[in-house]
Order: structure tokens, then sequence, then C-alpha cells
């Protein structure tokens, strides 16, 4: 039994299949196809089964994963253990994160990182939707995932909340909305929006504004990217819910509002999984990231 078969079968597990499991080891894909049958060969039982759609776990595979896993872990750990008494931290860390973390600066933070352990390589997936990075951290495709929490987040996860940022209404500059300063939102029941898709975070937020004010929000236009959908805001297709970063981010005019009686706020947070522990490279990051200062919010109510 060699060690890269562990690292193979745990791969294949971890992206669903050989294809992926490949691109993401940068290893031919029947190489890791031969070695895993190497390894089904010498255990004597079959750990995958496999269709022309999938690739699953067998009962046997499942109870391997576990010791595969362990002693992938205790490798992590020696290697770490040898990285201390060198004084000498390597490794990887992948954070997965939405768009829009102003006023949180993360290009100066992985900066300010890569200064401090160079020998660290950071690998950023970006996401459109706050439930898809819970889903990369349930897969361990990523190690940290940066952005809104969701309500009712299982206990196998932990979060570090980082900062709060007002969610503001935007309309076109010459909108009738325009002149008022801030908005309550029952006054918004025939206005058409433009959201994310149902089931995502603002969508959510969205719906929860409108529900005291007894309207369910029209969306004729959904997007998951916040840049299109304030594109579309200034363009006068609808209104929309979006983070002040995002109103007042650089492109086409568009006019923030507040929401009265009580502004709305979105918490932004650094979310692992409790089990297992994060490896060296990712503690350490989740260190620095968690103490970075947040720069002030910015001002609402205003034509940008």
């Amino acid at each position: 039994m060699e060690l890269r078969q562990l690292v193979y079968f745990d791969a294949v597990v971890r992206h669903g299949g050989f294809t992926r499991a490949a691109e993401q080891l940068h290893v031919a894909q029947p190489g890791i196809s031969a070695q895993i049958r190497q390894l089904e060969a010498e255990l004597g039982v079959a750990l995958l089964a496999r269709t022309t759609r999938q690739v699953r776990l067998t009962d046997a595979g499942e109870r391997f994963l576990t010791r595969t896993r362990r002693i992938l872990d205790e490798l992590d750990a020696g290697r770490a253990d040898m990285a201390r008494l060198t004084g000498v931290l390597t490794g990887r860390v992948r954070i997965g994160t939405v768009e829009a973390l102003d006023p949180f600066d993360l290009p100066a933070a992985l900066a300010a990182f890569h200064d401090r352990y160079p020998g660290v390589e950071v690998i950023l997936r970006p996401s459109p939707v706050g439930q898809q990075l819970l889903d990369d951290l349930d897969a361990y495709e990523i190690d940290l995932a940066l952005g809104p929490t969701p309500p009712g987040l299982p206990d196998r996860f932990t979060t570090l909340p980082l900062f709060r940022e007002e969610i503001v209404v935007i309309t076109g500059v010459d909108h009738h909305l325009d002149a008022h300063r801030g908005i309550w939102f029952a006054a918004l029941r025939d206005e058409r929006f433009v959201s994310f898709p149902p089931g995502t975070g603002l969508r959510r937020i969205l719906d929860t504004a409108a529900a005291p004010a007894d309207f369910v929000p029209r969306v004729p236009y959904e997007s998951t990217s916040l840049t299109q959908i304030r594109d579309l805001v200034s363009h006068g297709l609808g209104i929309a819910l979006v983070p002040t970063s995002v109103a007042t981010a650089p492109g086409r005019p568009v006019t923030t509002h507040s929401v009265h009686p009580d502004p709305i706020q979105r918490a932004i947070a650094l979310t692992h999984r409790r089990d297992p522990p994060l490896p060296p490279a990712a503690q350490a990051c989740r260190e620095l990231l968690q103490r970075w200062p947040t720069a002030q919010p910015a001002h609402t109510n205003s034509n940008v």
C-alpha cells in the first residue's frame, strides 16, 4: 500500500469522481484509476462502485475512508510539527468568498499573510451565493469561507464574526423615489425588484423585509452577480436590496436609501468545519483574518 493511493482515493471521494480528482491533483486520470484498482486488489474489496454517471463509496469504502482520512490527518499534523521545529510554515489554504466584502480588505489581508508566510499557497474560490460556500466546506473543497451567516447554521460549522454592513435600497437616479431620503418598505409594494434567485441570502433578506408590509416582492430580473444587479438597476429595470459597498461601488450612478424604521444589516463571518481540525496553514490564515481591521462603512442616502 502506497501513500499516494490513499491520497488518490480520498481525492476521488472529495471531488465526486476520477476526472475532478485528476484535475485537482494535476495527475492523469488513468493513473489515478490504476492506483485505486491496485489498492482495491491489495485489500481484496471494492472501495468504489463505478457507473457511467457517478462514483460512490461501497460499505467497505466508507469504513476505509475513515481510516484513510485519519492517516492523512496524522501526516498533516506531522508536517506541522516539523514546520514548527524549523520555524517555516508551508502548505496551502483554500478560501471561498462571496462578492462584496468591503469594508473588509481581503486582498490587503492576504498580502500581509503572504509576507508573513511566503511558503503557503493561497487559493481563492469565488462563489455567487453563501450556501455554495457551506457546500464547498462539506465537500472539503475549501478550508475557510468568507460570507454571510445563514440562519440555522448546523453545529458542524463554527463561525467568527468579521463585520456587519447595512443593506440598502438602490434605485435609478431618475426613479420616482429618487427624492426620498429613506424608505419604508411598505412604499415598495408595487415596485419591480432585481434580486438573487429564491433561497439565496439576499433574496431571503428581501422576502423577510417585505413580509411585515404584507406583500411578496415582484422579481422579474434575477442574477447571481451583485455587479450585474446594480447595473440593471442603474438602467431603470427595477430596484434592489444590496450591501452598501455595492451601492457605492464604481459604475453607473444609482441612488441609495436606508430602510425605515430599522436599517437592515447583514453579518459577514469567517466559517469553517469543526472537524477535522484546520491544517496549520489554514489555522494561521484564520487567525490573521480574524484580527484584520475593517474600514469605516460608507454613508448611505446619496447619489453615487
